[in-house]
């Protein structure tokens, strides 16, 4: 192999970047794809229909986008960062005009073969768009009010239009995802206060324009008793499952909370209920430590970056990625409201698959031009 030490990041061939690949990030990453599989075929009744089968069918394909992105040169993400967020933004307007809507909710496009959610894309297309405006400014200029306007914009302009969807959960952890990022470019901390102050004065307002399932799923949250076969069931069968699973699980394919199907959306937004019920609080906690592990190592990746545009982009993606696992976590075991949110690489989803690979491609597309230093205005320099 050749040492990386010989190696010009700008100029490396593609079999040179091949090389590179972060290997222990892709085993991370299918070690979690494959926990999904496990889980999916459970889900399935020890079948890889309807679930696994296209699970597996989909992860194949997003690998293979992952490796692509990854081994295209970086400076072509920091070029065509804003083009990628308009055309993301393009296909949230698309929704409002030819959207499908399922389960009370119009967030998705039908293309035939699969049903693209462009609020998944987002998420990846607002890091690059932030990263590459952040990239450009100093951080005297970052320290002023009138810079920060147009990044405000970037954010709330996807916000607006999930929210009619509507999608609060989605909006919500967009807003806190890009709030870290505004944060990590050096926005100071005192303005983050005075935006939290001015939120708490206009709860009352954001109250009154929430929707009707909203608030209940609010007042849910705070006595899921009060409605046992209603609003409160999803929580109340999963702190059920959650319990029964004590310390070891009932074992693989033994649930019975899921397999009875008194388990709700077991696929999707549950299937860390399912897992701990058959792995138990000790499978639960490795699991959370595999996560852990993702995050903590795709920040130590942003660390070793040397140009400020590939520093960010791996920070948003790792906040993006632990904000998705914590809020699925803290959902099924009754810390937040229930909200919708996958658990990345395991939930059922070809979108949010893609989305988390895509982000993944781009942090070892970060890790493999580590060494690359771009100036703010995109010219490359490599001592």
């Amino acid at each position: 192999m050749i040492s990386r030490d010989t190696l010009n990041p700008a100029d490396m061939t593609l079999g040179q970047r091949f090389w590179q690949l972060n290997w222990f990030l892709i085993l991370l990453i299918c070690t979690l794809a494959s926990v999904g599989f496990m889980m999916l075929y459970s889900a399935g009744n020890g079948s890889y229909s309807p679930w696994a089968e296209q699970q597996m069918l989909r992860f194949g394909l997003g690998m293979g986008v992952m490796f692509v992105i990854a081994l295209t040169d970086i400076r072509l993400w920091l070029k065509y960062a804003y083009l990628f967020y308009a055309g993301s933004l393009i296909l949230l307007i698309a929704v409002e005009v030819i959207g499908t809507v399922g389960m009370g909710a119009q967030r998705w496009i039908d293309l035939k073969a699969f049903n693209l959610q462009p609020s998944e894309l987002m998420k990846i297309a607002l890091i690059l768009a932030l990263a590459r405006y952040f990239h450009r400014l100093s951080l005297d200029e970052v320290a002023r009010p009138a810079y920060l306007v147009f990044p405000t914009l970037l954010v709330a302009a996807p916000m607006a239009l999930i929210m009619r969807q509507p999608d609060l959960g989605t909006s919500l952890l967009l807003l806190l995802g890009s709030g870290a990022m505004f944060f990590l470019a050096g926005v100071r901390i005192w303005k983050f206060l005075v935006v939290g102050l001015i939120s708490l004065s206009a709860i009352p307002v954001i109250w009154s324009m929430l929707h009707v399932y909203q608030k209940k799923r609010i007042m849910t949250f705070l006595s899921p008793e009060s409605d046992p076969l209603g609003s409160g069931y999803h929580a109340l069968q999963s702190f059920i499952a959650l319990g029964s699973g004590g310390v070891s699980g009932k074992g693989f394919l033994k649930g019975t909370q899921s397999h009875l199907s008194f388990l709700p959306e077991m696929q999707t937004d549950f299937i860390f209920t399912m897992y701990a019920e058959e792995f138990g609080l000790i499978g639960g906690i490795l699991l959370i430590l595999l996560y852990t592990t993702v995050v903590v190592y795709t920040f130590a990746i942003a660390m070793r970056s040397r140009n400020h545009f590939g520093r960010l982009v791996c920070m948003g993606i790792a906040t993006m990625f632990f904000l998705y696992f914590f809020v699925n976590i803290a959902m099924v075991t009754g810390l937040t409201p229930v909200v919708g949110v996958p658990l990345p690489l395991i939930s059922y989803g070809g979108t949010a698959m893609m989305t988390v690979l895509i982000g993944f491609g781009l942090v070892m597309n970060i890790s493999i031009h580590r060494d690359m230093l771009i100036s703010r205005h995109g010219e490359v320099s490599n001592t």
